[in-house]
């Protein structure tokens, strides 16, 4: 059934425009001017992106994770092995990644397979945690049923006593996964809904294919 008040949420998107001629050769050079852009803007946490993985069966789920580095070896982001994520990826390492950048009216859409980051990358990034996100991340038994919230908050402060004078080591079920990209789209927000949308697509032999896709 529509609502109409919802429906009428609307907004014209007039700040920029994307040109498959114009655009980077390589999806790489191409995601770091707009992060550049994102970074050096006014755009809130820009390194938030929506994670979606799926069941071999095809039952979908995302959710908010963080990008924290990105290069020639993909995408990378740190979680809770036995999550939910965690298992869908182990069980199907196809996935996908979405950037919106609502201020500059852009989104990035990728596409690729998930590996697990190697533990040494792991590890540096867990050392340099603040001490309390690296015992929250012993502490939770992400994505499992809990009772209340005590049961957490119980455990933090027994491992912050536990620890007291010691450094928190990784446990082996918390560590870093790297998103290698297949595919990456480029939105840019037009007038009318004449939206730009420019795909990057890797190709056998290694090259990527670059066309515009129709709004």
């Amino acid at each position: 059934m529509l609502n109409q008040k919802i429906a009428d949420l609307r907004k014209d998107y007039i700040m920029a425009s994307l040109d498959e001629h114009d655009v980077a050769k390589e999806p790489l050079q191409q995601f770091s001017r707009w992060w550049n852009d994102a970074t050096t803007g006014e755009v809130e946490e820009a390194n938030a992106m929506t994670l979606a993985t799926s069941t071999p069966d095809g039952h979908p789920s995302a959710r908010i994770v963080l990008l924290k580095s990105f290069d020639d070896e993909g995408f990378l982001f740190f979680t809770n092995y036995d999550s939910q994520k965690g298992e869908e990826m182990a069980a199907n390492p196809h996935v996908s990644l979405l950037f919106f950048w609502r201020e500059l009216e852009r989104q990035v859409r990728i596409v690729g397979t998930v590996s697990k980051a190697p533990a040494a990358v792991s590890d540096a990034y867990y050392n340099s945690r603040p001490e309390g996100s690296r015992i929250g991340a012993i502490a939770s038994p992400q994505s499992r049923v809990i009772s209340d919230r005590s049961v957490l908050e119980e455990e933090v402060a027994r491992l912050t006593g536990k620890y007291a004078g010691n450094t928190p080591v990784r446990p082996d079920y918390w560590g870093g996964y790297i998103v290698k990209p297949a595919s990456l789209e480029f939105w840019q927000g037009r007038s009318s809904r004449l939206h730009d949308r420019i795909r990057y697509t890797l190709q056998g032999d290694g090259n990527w294919k670059i066309e515009r896709l129709a709004p």
